[in-house]
């Protein structure tokens, strides 16, 4: 018959369970609680460790971003008032003027003068069906809702062009649409609260 266990016996193999395995030298016992040596417990130690993680990852991820976003310089800004040319060779000038066509709902007209952009540097025949398609569906189709205004003599010649897409075929109506932006857009641009506001708060930082 197996000997019984005594109570003291008994606590002592409890505390072993609880306590875990015995550690090597040097190797301290991690500070976890209750049962869990993975650290896979939901224990408030376990959680408050994750959340640190979780601010560690977020703030190096916020630092990474910080150091990538490019911001325009008062010099810059100013030139675009100068310059619609300049506006829209700047990458940070068309994310500015495009916020500002959007508060006019007229965003699609710098959309189909990039996506025409995007279209001229292709050199794959397949690629540039596609795009030319995508274009035609997006900007040009009269069921579209993003649709540009283009006369009936371009919309003629881009209709004649869809047999044989090329990466060209755009650009008289992409000239049609940037003197549209240049003659009508642009100069309500400079005088909105859009740039003025962007103009002033950088002179402002400038100051400080």
């Amino acid at each position: 018959m197996p000997q019984s266990v005594s109570g003291v016996e008994m606590r002592k193999r409890q505390q072993g369970r609880i306590e875990g395995p015995p550690q090597a030298p040097g190797h301290p016992r991690p500070n976890t609680c209750c049962l869990c040596w993975c650290g896979c417990c939901k224990c408030l130690w376990n959680e408050d460790r994750m959340e640190r993680s979780e601010r560690q990852t977020c703030t190096k991820m916020d630092s990474i971003e910080a150091t990538e976003e490019q911001h325009p310089t008062l010099d810059e800004m100013i030139a675009w008032s100068r310059s619609f040319e300049m506006v829209m060779r700047s990458p940070e000038g068309r994310d500015v003027f495009r916020e500002f066509l959007r508060s006019e709902y007229s965003e699609e007209n710098l959309m189909f003068w990039i996506a025409c952009e995007e279209l001229k540097k292709e050199t794959n025949p397949l690629a540039i069906d596609e795009k030319a398609r995508i274009i035609y569906e997006d900007y040009v189709s009269i069921l579209s809702p993003k649709e540009v205004s283009l006369d009936s003599r371009v919309r003629e010649v881009i209709n004649q062009s869809l047999a044989e897409p090329s990466s060209t075929m755009y650009e008289e109506a992409q000239l049609q649409i940037y003197t549209l932006m240049h003659r009508d857009s642009f100069p309500r641009f400079l005088n909105s609260s859009v740039y003025m506001d962007l103009l002033n708060s950088k002179r402002a930082c400038l100051d400080t």
